[in-house]
């Protein structure tokens, strides 16, 4: 299930990000959690399997587009299929286009024919 970010979820999206390469860096990161919290065309929504938060999808608003940001899955949880979940959660609950950006391109390209 995806679920809008909220800030007494921090910790856990941190964590979450803290799984891309480029958001190793904990100053990194916390500018990136503070982009999502602060800039209302900066979205971010964690995905929930049972009680266990185990993904993280990042957007930026430009007019009908939503271009991709961040996305990952927590290492155990990976090949389970939860990242083209949550991208088609994303399309089902918005009215948003969602584009790749070059660090998410690769993984949405192969996504890409499985979404509707």
């Amino acid at each position: 299930m995806l679920i809008a970010y909220k800030p007494f979820n921090q910790k856990i999206a941190m964590g979450l990000l803290s799984f891309m390469p480029k958001e190793k860096d904990l100053k990194k990161l916390q500018k990136t959690i503070e982009q999502y919290e602060e800039d209302p065309e900066w979205k971010l929504y964690l995905w929930q399997e049972e009680a266990d938060f185990v993904g993280v999808l990042g957007i930026k608003l430009q007019g009908e587009e939503a271009l991709l940001q961040h996305l990952c899955v927590n290492p155990s949880h990976r090949q389970e299929g939860i990242g083209k979940k949550m991208l088609q959660a994303f399309k089902e609950q918005t009215a948003y286009q969602l584009k790749p950006t070059k660090e998410t391109k690769a993984f949405y390209q192969a996504c890409e024919s499985e979404l509707v």
